[in-house]
């Protein structure tokens, strides 16, 4: 694993004993490329994305910690006279994609031997990191938002993890929780840490199986961009092994109110930075300082895909739309139908949207 997984700055191999969120030199650690794909070696004996294992990079008798996630519904449906699919990531154990990541990274910590962390999150990634955290005896603490939604603050408590509820925007979560790891706890940042990558990547996997083969169109909402990167390796992962001709055009998606990544791409810039966050309906995307933004926008200068936004008004519509096709989710995966409502993108061949997280777990009443 180490040998997959570099500083992007420096290029060191990522430390066989020890669980840092960054290098030394303060460059991100990252996977150049994914563990190779092997139709060879999934195993359809095993349940959900664990039938990847080989897959996701973790040493062979690291523990497998899991709570059923991946394996989700696929659903076929009809969107302005033109049919799409729905990869339902919301019927994921806590109700949101962020359980492939987390049940990546906690099997990783249990390999280092961690048995306290701390994380930061607007919500969903703290309700994983919480119920994950549950199953294994794990010791967690997450800083969020007081803003963040009853029902996920709700939910990280049952689990048993210690809430600390921060004032202000999304990024004074981010500075607490660094306090924190500055006093030595270990930091299980679902979006510094590079494992749920490998995850993550498990939908593309997924989809390529359900499909027969890849979709013309990909279309996720962004926040740190684990997620939307993920996908987007995974898809990559199937190129090179050849069990697909072609890659899928991706489209990430953020709210007007925080695009970070979108304000980038249209600039031309090649990193983004720190920008003003108004508030939005979309608080699962809501993140100033994307950690992935620099990877998502190379691929996006090479024409794998684009970035685009969503208005709060265009955010409101697409979630009625969507309860309206039967599917309730929460207002950030609305996100992912907005690019096909406003005609910013020409879609080509089979269409899929990644619906992120439950409506069940916001209190939002639209």
């Amino acid at each position: 694993m180490a040998a997959l997984i570099r500083c992007s700055q420096c290029q060191l191999p990522y430390p066989k004993d020890q669980t840092p969120h960054r290098c030394s030199c303060g460059g991100l650690f990252g996977y150049a490329e994914l563990p190779h794909y092997q139709a060879s070696m999934v195993n359809h004996r095993l349940h959900g994305m664990w039938k990847y294992a080989a897959m996701l990079g973790l040493e062979e008798d690291s523990p497998v910690v899991t709570l059923g996630e991946g394996d989700t519904p696929l659903l076929k449906s009809t969107l302005n006279g033109r049919e799409i699919y729905f990869k339902m990531e919301s019927q994921n154990p806590t109700g949101s994609f962020k359980d492939r990541g987390t049940a990546v990274l906690l099997s990783f910590l249990l390999s280092r031997g961690i048995r306290e962390a701390v994380e930061d999150s607007s919500g969903n990634a703290g309700a994983s990191f919480a119920a994950y955290a549950a199953k294994t005896g794990l010791l967690g603490t997450i800083y969020a938002p007081e803003s963040t939604s009853g029902p996920k603050q709700r939910q990280i408590e049952m689990y048993g993890a210690n809430l600390v509820r921060v004032p202000g925007p999304r990024s004074e979560a981010a500075r607490a929780v660094l306090t924190a790891v500055g006093e030595g706890r270990v930091y299980a940042s679902h979006a510094y840490m590079p494992f749920g990558l490998a995850g993550y990547a498990t939908i593309a996997y997924e989809l390529v199986d359900s499909l027969q083969g890849a979709p013309g169109v990909v279309i996720a909402p962004v926040g740190h961009g684990g997620l939307f990167l993920g996908v987007m390796m995974g898809f990559e992962s199937l190129l090179r092994a050849g069990e697909i001709d072609r890659m899928p055009y991706f489209v990430g998606v953020q709210a007007e109110n925080c695009s970070p990544i979108v304000s980038a791409f249209h600039n031309g810039d090649r990193e983004c930075h720190e920008t003003h966050v108004s508030k939005t309906l979309a608080e699962g995307a809501s993140v100033a300082n994307p950690v992935h933004a620099k990877a998502i926008l190379d691929r996006m200068y090479s024409g794998m895909g684009i970035v685009t936004s969503a208005s709060e008004n265009e955010i409101i519509h697409a979630y009625q739309i969507l309860a309206h096709l039967g599917i309730y989710c929460e207002p950030t995966s609305s996100l992912s139908i907005t690019p096909l409502l406003n005609d910013k993108i020409s879609a080509i061949g089979t269409v899929v949207s990644i619906i992120t997280g439950s409506g069940y777990k916001t209190n939002t009443i639209l």
